[in-house]
């Protein structure tokens, strides 16, 4: 596995317990729907039970707040940040019921209207330590 690129998922530090959980397992997901190859194979413990692969490499949550997180998502909208792959998590989305409401509501938000609960990234290292290298470890 390349350590050229690196995953991060930043969390607003303002969210609650459950809800930063809750961001970060999506944000996850969401990734590791775009990027299959960050997952090992599937592997058998001593007693040969099967267990699920898990990512290859490590993914800090590092804390953020709303305002950063804005800034951050509009700005990887820039041709500069093409190559970031990027998810994002907003108070909508956490809002609704159904996928269809989410994509029915989505459609009419304006983007300066959403509130961003996390942003999950991946690319060049470099380009990411750019991003979040001010940025410490949610804990």
């Amino acid at each position: 596995m390349s350590t050229e690129n690196k995953c991060v998922i930043l969390i607003d530090d303002a969210l609650s317990l459950g809800l930063v959980a809750n961001t970060a397992a999506i944000l996850g997901m969401s990734l590791g729907k775009k990027h299959p190859e960050l997952i090992g194979p599937d592997t058998l413990d001593g007693d040969q039970f099967l267990h699920s692969g898990i990512i290859y490499i490590p993914v800090p949550i590092l804390k953020s707040n709303r305002k950063n997180l804005f800034d951050l998502r509009n700005r990887l909208y820039q041709k500069d940040y093409q190559n970031i792959e990027t998810v994002d998590f907003t108070n909508l989305a956490q809002s609704c019921k159904t996928y269809e409401e989410y994509m029915d509501r989505f459609q009419q938000m304006k983007a300066t209207d959403l509130q961003y609960m996390g942003i999950g990234l991946y690319g060049p290292k470099k380009i990411i330590n750019k991003l979040t290298g001010n940025l410490s470890l949610l804990k």
